[in-house]
């Protein structure tokens, strides 16, 4: 691993775009510098070894230029709130599309400040219940609205708690639990607002 120079070296490992406290991802992405060529295959199966149950390395390859950074500027989110009825969820994720600007109150280290989450919403729909729940009926009975969403990465950065907090801005949205957050996807987006696998120029090299 290559490292940096100084009195105090460090491993150049940068993480792009990492997920905020308190929400899941299944899309994280790190770039490693090496000092020599390494087969990436045998890198995967190294860090696999390395780190904890449930933190996988799904894929692995050897960048051909440039740098991630370049290759990331949105994140797909999937937001489920239990408690939450599917068409009330829509009614609001509708009048939040419709809205030009939607300011947020965020609490930072130096007091609150507002932020305008509209400008980063790219997208967002309302997905009907899946099968998540298995043959839990009691679980399936109990409304849920899923929320599909792809925002920008923008500074300051508009988090999953931000978008919740806009829909209760523009519709008075409050679900009576905490929402699940989980990071899908990563990606720049193309021409049509969909997210481009940020390997996929490695893969095709």
């Amino acid at each position: 691993m290559a490292y940096s120079q100084g009195f105090s070296p460090h491993p150049k490992v940068s993480w792009v775009g990492a997920a905020p406290t308190g929400v899941a991802s299944e899309a994280e992405y790190v770039e490693v510098s090496v000092v020599e060529k390494v087969d990436p295959v045998a890198l995967k199966v190294a860090l696999d070894e390395a780190l904890p149950p449930g933190i996988d390395v799904v894929d692995i390859v050897q960048a051909q230029g440039g740098n991630l950074t370049e290759r990331i500027d949105a994140s797909e989110w999937r937001i489920e709130l239990d408690g939450v009825e599917p068409e009330e969820l829509a009614k609001a994720v509708s009048v939040l599309l419709a809205a030009e600007s939607v300011e947020v109150e965020r609490l930072t280290k130096n007091g609150t400040k507002m932020l305008d989450v509209r400008p980063a919403v790219v997208s967002a729909l309302v997905e009907p219940r899946s099968s998540d729940a298995g043959h839990d009926a009691t679980a399936l009975s109990r409304p849920c609205g899923i929320l599909m969403t792809v925002v920008r990465q923008v500074t300051p950065t508009v988090r999953p708690d931000d978008v919740l907090n806009a829909l209760r801005v523009v519709a008075d949205l409050v679900p009576p639990v905490p929402a699940r957050a989980t990071r899908m996807a990563q990606g720049r987006l193309d021409g049509e607002g969909r997210l481009v696998d940020p390997l996929q120029q490695d893969r095709e090299s």
